[in-house]
């Protein structure tokens, strides 16, 4: 049992390192496609370094390459990252901030279309997909992702609307020195970013869940041995035939919900489940840890 155990455990960490490898070539390719075509600045860690790298070339003249600007910027998150995450999510992240700047730097430009609002758009919604697929595997891009991930663990919400404030003070700088234009539609760029990340990544929404059954116990061993979250039922009465009806209530990860209500419908195929969107939660919640 031991050694399946660790044999499962060695499967899944070569899993997430694929993935993450998949997705430092995707933000590599996305940087030297549509950001350097576009001249836009993706936001966050990277948008940041891009933006040095533009004020020394076009300054001061001095080339400096992507790899050693991004990992100096990254020295701080990384130790939040260590400090307050965990050890091996923050390992997992260095290797895509790493494998991401050396590809970056080796890989050659590649001009797929001159159009400034389709480099926005589909340039966004690529950083979002590489973005997601580092957090889905329990990772991430690095810089204001971490900051993003700890105040979401330490206050149970979902916070990746604070690189939104960050990166807008790095496009009111590039905006001051290079234009408002490319400032305007690198806003465009992280919106698109921002959106699909919401999309694809939801471990840090809440969902709230009422179920009528009759089988109450098994539904909320179930819910418990899925999500560790527990529920309560509450007494209730049907309007139609006037029977006494049970009602499960809980407040669940909204990534969860899907594996939770496919569950729940199995063993009790009669069950009326109401899935709704939790706005916020006070007290305490359990949140799966990032290791």
């Amino acid at each position: 049992m031991r050694e399946r155990s660790k044999g499962k455990l060695q499967n899944n960490m070569i899993f997430r390192v694929v993935a993450i490898s998949f997705a430092s070539l995707l933000m590599a390719l996305n940087i030297n496609t549509f950001i350097h075509t576009g001249e836009l600045l993706p936001g966050g860690a990277s948008g940041l370094t891009i933006l040095i790298q533009e004020i020394c070339r076009k300054f001061f003249g001095i080339p400096i390459p992507y790899t050693v600007v991004n990992v100096l910027i990254n020295a701080i998150p990384v130790y939040i990252g260590f400090k307050f995450i965990g050890k091996r999510f923050t390992l997992l992240s260095c290797w895509v901030i790493l494998l991401t700047g050396i590809l970056t730097d080796i890989l050659p430009t590649y001009v797929i279309t001159q159009d400034i609002l389709l480099i926005s758009v589909f340039g966004g919604l690529m950083n979002g997909l590489a973005i997601s697929i580092c957090l889905l595997v329990d990772a991430t891009s690095g810089g204001t992702d971490f900051v993003a991930i700890y105040v979401s663990e330490k206050k149970g919400i979902d916070s990746f609307q604070i690189p939104l404030f960050i990166n807008a003070a790095i496009l009111t700088a590039a905006g001051l020195l290079f234009g408002w234009d490319k400032a305007l539609y690198s806003m465009i760029f992280q919106y698109a970013t921002t959106a699909v990340i919401r999309t694809l990544y939801r471990k840090y929404q809440q969902a709230t869940l009422f179920i009528v059954t009759d089988k109450t116990q098994e539904v909320c061993d179930e819910i418990f041995r899925l999500s560790h979250h527990g529920a309560t039922v509450l007494e209730g009465e049907g309007s139609f035939e006037h029977c006494e009806r049970k009602v499960v209530y809980s407040v669940i990860s909204s990534s969860e919900s899907g594996m939770i209500t496919q569950a729940v419908k199995e063993i009790d195929p009669d069950a009326f489940v109401n899935v709704l969107k939790t706005e916020r939660v006070l007290g305490s919640f359990y949140q799966r840890p990032a290791d």
